[in-house]
């Protein structure tokens, strides 16, 4: 597998796991039922994303590195802080539209990188760029 393909597909998961790990974090502070319905919806969404960067990497987009963990761990922290100071709809719409805008400027800037990818992992680049913008958008409906 060409390497910029590989560069495309870990940051498809690596955005995906960042995804999966908020929804889960922030999903114990949700009492909203209609943002829980939303988030779980997305998080159906980000797994088969996820999966599929996976299986059309050979494995190789599972790997994670240290600056993965470290980012993870911060954003983790970042998170509890926020809820623990306030833990309404509002503010997890907030922290989920600026991870979902994140996710976008992330993606765009390494599709940009690589535009000689495959274009199976250019398109999953695009589905996953396309699914932040929408989850952002729907986040509107709870500020």
């Amino acid at each position: 597998m060409d390497q910029q393909t590989t560069k495309l597909l870990k940051e498809c998961r690596r955005g995906c796991r960042m995804a999966l790990n908020s929804i889960e974090q922030i999903g114990e502070y949700v009492r909203d039922t209609e943002l829980k319905r939303v988030f779980r919806e997305y998080r159906d969404k980000y797994r088969k994303m996820e999966e599929e960067a996976i299986r059309l990497s050979g494995g190789c987009a599972q790997e994670e590195t240290a600056s993965d963990k470290m980012a993870e761990a911060f954003s983790w922290v970042t998170a509890e802080v926020k809820l623990k100071i306030k833990d309404d709809s509002t503010q997890i719409a907030k922290m989920m539209m600026d991870g979902g805008n994140m996710g976008v400027k992330s993606i765009a800037e390494k599709r940009n990188q690589c535009p000689d990818a495959s274009g199976d992992s250019i398109s999953l680049a695009k589905q996953f760029e396309k699914c932040n913008e929408k989850l952002a958008e729907e986040m509107k409906k709870f500020l």
